[in-house]
């Protein structure tokens, strides 16, 4: 597995490839705006060429990828929301093809009419119907959304396989849907995979229900909540629930050799140095 981390972009999208390879990331993952706000300053010329420069000198992180604002949800009920949900998917779409990303990681949405009657399964059409449109206006773009797998916290949907099915079932485009696997969440989810055996038997069911073909990305997150909390709290390597040993399940699966393992674990406001550590417990669970 390509390990790595989400990394800063503060003082230029350039900078989150220069950190990353400081700490020896062989990919990582970045917010291309505030992903508290709705609204981004345009991309200028010299944002894309300093980030393409760097990219091309530092060969060694790929892939690179981004992560959606949180704001957005495709699946809102409100009107509003939607719209401004749409407006900021198209904004981050565009800046992914811009600085060539690979992948955009998307939160599927959250089901948030259930008082006017709607069901999950109304959210996940929404959701599938706005990609496709989407899609159609970017038709010539070759990133694909990957959709997280979710905790379940609230109305969050997307913490069960079934749900991202659904969604990839409904789109037209499947050359631009795809799914990242973040093990906090789904272990949030009630699926176990503490165990060699319940591993294998969560990978039958994954690859069963949504497809392998599917799955590009794994964000690496140990839970401070027990397995089926549906809560979402990621803490450090070892530290949590889920405990080392399985990790190493995932990063010494062969079929993932190449697929971009992500950290999303509790940064230190000054520096990297959690970052580090977590790699550093990552890569001695991978078997030579």
């Amino acid at each position: 597995m390509r390990l790595g981390a989400h990394m800063s972009i503060a003082g230029g999208l350039f900078k989150a490839i220069e950190s990353g390879d400081e700490i020896n990331c062989e990919s990582i993952q970045i917010f291309t705006k505030s992903n508290r706000q709705w609204a981004a300053k345009p991309l200028t010329e010299e944002d894309i060429k300093s980030f393409k420069e760097k990219r091309k000198k530092i060969k060694n992180i790929w892939p690179i990828f981004s992560h959606t604002s949180y704001l957005i949800n495709l699946g809102a009920h409100n009107p509003e929301t939607l719209q401004k949900s749409i407006d900021s998917m198209e904004i981050e779409i565009n800046r992914a093809e811009s600085l060539g990303l690979e992948y955009i990681v998307l939160h599927p949405g959250t089901a948030t009419g259930k008082e006017e009657g709607e069901t999950e399964e109304d959210a996940l059409k929404r959701i599938a119907n706005n990609l496709n449109i989407l899609f159609k206006k970017t038709s010539e773009y070759k990133s694909i959304v990957c959709l997280e797998t979710m905790a379940g916290q609230g109305n969050n949907i997307g913490y069960k396989f079934e749900h991202l099915k659904s969604i990839i079932d409904q789109i037209k485009n499947k050359n631009r849907i795809g799914v990242c696997f973040d093990t906090c969440h789904v272990f949030a989810a009630g699926y176990d995979f503490l165990t060699e055996k319940s591993y294998n038997k969560m990978w039958d069911e994954f690859d069963n229900i949504i497809g392998l073909k599917y799955l590009f990305i794994f964000h690496l997150n140990d839970s401070e909540n027990e397995l089926g909390s549906r809560v979402d709290r990621h803490t450090h390597i070892g530290q949590g629930k889920i405990g080392k040993k399985p990790f190493g399940f995932f990063l010494n699966d062969e079929r993932f050799n190449d697929y971009p393992g992500i950290l999303e674990t509790p940064k230190n406001s000054k520096d990297t140095t959690n970052d580090v550590k977590n790699l550093k417990i990552l890569r001695s669970l991978i078997k030579n």
